[in-house]
């Protein structure tokens, strides 16, 4: 028995919660494509995957990391990186506060 998407997911709500203005011809285009893809879903629950280990991600990731080099070149004095602030007080940069004092 084929399930129509239709009658699987309110594709109007669907389309309201994402924002979309969808015509009545985009949703009688859209409703069969959504069947579609929904029956492709419903063929991997057929698989065997009894033995399958649970994974979070297919490919290995790794870390690409690099050693710090310090590059003098680079470095600012404290003077400089102070001199553009908008604001300083005390030898730091001055923001605005974001927290209240009685927490």
């Amino acid at each position: 028995m084929l399930v129509m998407a239709s009658d699987r997911i309110d594709i109007r709500h669907v389309a309201r919660l994402a924002r979309l203005a969808l015509s009545d011809a985009e949703i009688a285009t859209f409703a069969p494509q959504l069947a579609n893809l929904l029956s492709f879903v419903d063929e991997l629950t057929e698989l065997d995957t009894a033995n399958v280990a649970a994974t979070a991600q297919v490919v290995p990731s790794r870390n690409v990391e690099r050693a710090d080099a310090l590059r003098p070149e680079t470095l600012l004095s404290h003077d400089a990186a102070l001199a553009n602030a908008p604001q300083t007080q005390g030898g730091y940069f001055r923001v605005p506060r974001i927290l209240a004092e009685d927490i």
